[in-house]
């Protein structure tokens, strides 16, 4: 596997697991009181994995009313990084 393989696979990844986290966003709310336990867990895994790339993000941006904007910030940079590997490569 090349290098610029590798790098597109962990671009890919955390693109993947960051939509999932916003997908599950809405839909463990919907839920109601009690989630199933499977749902439950996904959830906590997604988090655990995007938590420290989203978080620094979400400290740095300005509040918008309740609107969590900084999964759109690292899906940008994600894009951004993947044309500077295919650049550099």
């Amino acid at each position: 596997m090349s290098l610029e393989g590798l790098l597109n696979g962990i671009l890919n990844f955390f693109t993947f697991v960051i939509f999932a986290r916003v997908i599950l966003s809405f839909i463990v709310p919907l839920m109601g009181a009690r989630p199933h336990p499977i749902v439950i867990s996904i959830a906590s895994l997604v988090n655990q994995i995007t938590e420290p790339i989203l978080g620094p993000i979400r400290r740095i941006l300005p509040s918008f009313g309740g609107m969590d904007f900084s999964p759109m910030v690292v899906l940008i940079i994600l894009i951004l990084l993947g044309e500077v590997v295919k650049a550099a490569l």
